[in-house]
């Protein structure tokens, strides 16, 4: 029996070609980690100038705009994702989120920096799901999970970029300058365009077999006498937004969707609630801690999501998806329970380390899941609405996380933490499947 492309694609031993592509999504999701919460490190001294410190609830609202953007972002690059291809929507989305994050640099007030924070957040939010797609589509199954955890893995260096800036630029030269490393990403731009091909799976799609077979010769994943002929033949599916969006709810994908749109929902809440605020919970009281030092400290709690991500990265081709996100949400949730409780500077530092190794533990499960339970028509689609349904809650932690600290301290704060930890792990043991080892196309038709 002649055998097709993807055939040859799931049996290709890894190669260059898979390692080129793993640099360039770990870069984008990394530089789009370092943007998104690059305001963090700066909150302070922002809300500061616009004279912020009586009014936690403006200040939420600043943070929210960006993940209101997000929301959008995501969803509308999803539908791009599968209308115009992966490769298009990943140089729309660097662009977007560079440029808009970095103008934030010369807002003159609260109302045009949130603004520039949902413009910024169009890109940053349909940014976060593509790397994860586009990966997806090349990696043989065997190897699937532990490229997409560590595509997730890029966000901690994000994440640590965002406190090395401005640790060394805010005391030199305030926090408006800090904003400029945003452009960085641009750099990627010239790398996406000429060297990376269009997504194989969405080239089939499309009918554009000789297209996607002149991917796989240049990078010699066929054999260079791999002729045309053994192609099947597969007409081109045109895009149906309304279709892609019953797709999601139909019984085969009702299950899977609800289970990504709730954790997708509770780890956007946790993450972003916890470390956006965290640098202003530690100058506050009862750390009182400087600027500078609420840095250090978060470098060193940031620290700790490496071993979280690259334990579970590692796990996931071995272990599973469902049992390793199950454990990792488990544990992040008692992790939030015991800081609730505590007073002393190192207990809070300590178990601020057990909820930053397994929140992000969890997130590579999220990752690797996320785009292996839809088929290639609707996987763009369906991983931006997962992810746009977890901005919404991105939207709500940012404003409900001071509120709750403002009126209940951190008992208050990290009780809701670990109420929604717990609620992930039910859901993946409730609602969860096994993808572990499984061709795309097996998992679509389960």
């Amino acid at each position: 029996m002649a055998e097709t492309i993807l055939d040859y694609l799931e049996k290709a031993p890894l190669s260059r070609f898979h390692y080129m592509l793993l640099l360039v999504g770990s870069l984008i999701y990394g530089f789009t980690a370092m943007n998104v919460l690059l305001i963090a490190a700066v909150l302070t001294p922002i809300i500061k100038e616009f004279g912020l410190g009586q009014q936690p609830l403006i200040s939420g609202l600043l943070l929210s705009a960006g993940y209101l953007g997000m929301f959008v972002g995501a969803f509308v690059c999803g539908i791009l994702a599968d209308r115009i291809g992966r490769k298009r929507t990943l140089l729309f989305t660097i662009t977007t989120m560079s440029v808009f994050t970095a103008l934030n640099s010369l807002a003159p007030d609260p109302a045009t920096m949130a603004l520039l924070r949902f413009l910024a957040g169009v890109g940053l939010g349909g940014s976060l799901p593509q790397p994860g797609v586009y990966v997806s589509e090349y990696i043989p199954a065997k190897y699937r999970g532990r490229f997409l955890g560590l595509v997730e893995t890029a966000w901690v260096y994000g994440a640590l970029l965002s406190l090395i800036f401005p640790f060394f630029l805010f005391p030199a030269y305030g926090w408006r300058a800090t904003f400029l490393v945003a452009l960085l990403p641009l750099s990627l731009l010239p790398v996406v365009a000429f060297f990376t091909p269009e997504s194989l799976r969405y080239l089939q799609l499309k009918g554009k077999a000789r297209e996607a077979l002149g991917v796989l010769k240049k990078y010699k994943i066929v054999p260079s006498d791999f002729s045309e002929p053994k192609l099947p033949t597969i007409y081109p599916q045109r895009y149906s937004f309304g279709a892609a969006l019953k797709g999601l709810w139909s019984r085969n994908y009702r299950r899977r969707t609800a289970l990504l749109w709730i954790l997708w929902a509770v780890l956007v809440y946790t993450y972003h609630g916890i470390f956006i605020w965290l640098p202003t919970f530690y100058a506050s009281p009862p750390l009182n801690f400087t600027v500078v030092k609420s840095i250090q400290w978060v470098l060193i709690v940031t620290l700790a999501q490496v071993p979280g991500y690259y334990s579970a990265a590692m796990l996931l081709d071995r272990v599973g998806r469902k049992p390793i996100a199950l454990i990792y949400l488990a544990f992040a949730g008692v992790g939030s329970v015991l800081l609730s409780f505590a007073v002393e500077p190192t207990s809070i530092l300590l178990w601020s380390l057990v909820i930053s190794f397994f929140n992000l533990g969890a997130w590579s499960a999220l990752y690797a899941y996320t785009p292996e339970l839809y088929p290639t028509g609707i996987r763009g689609t369906g991983s931006g609405a997962a992810a746009s349904i977890g901005r919404i809650a991105g939207v709500i932690a940012p404003t409900a996380t001071p509120l709750l600290y403002a009126y209940g301290g951190l008992a208050a704060a990290f009780a809701v933490f670990s109420l929604m930890h717990f609620l992930g792990a039910v859901a993946v043991a409730v609602l969860g499947i096994e993808t572990k080892g499984k061709v795309l196309e097996e998992i679509a038709k389960e």
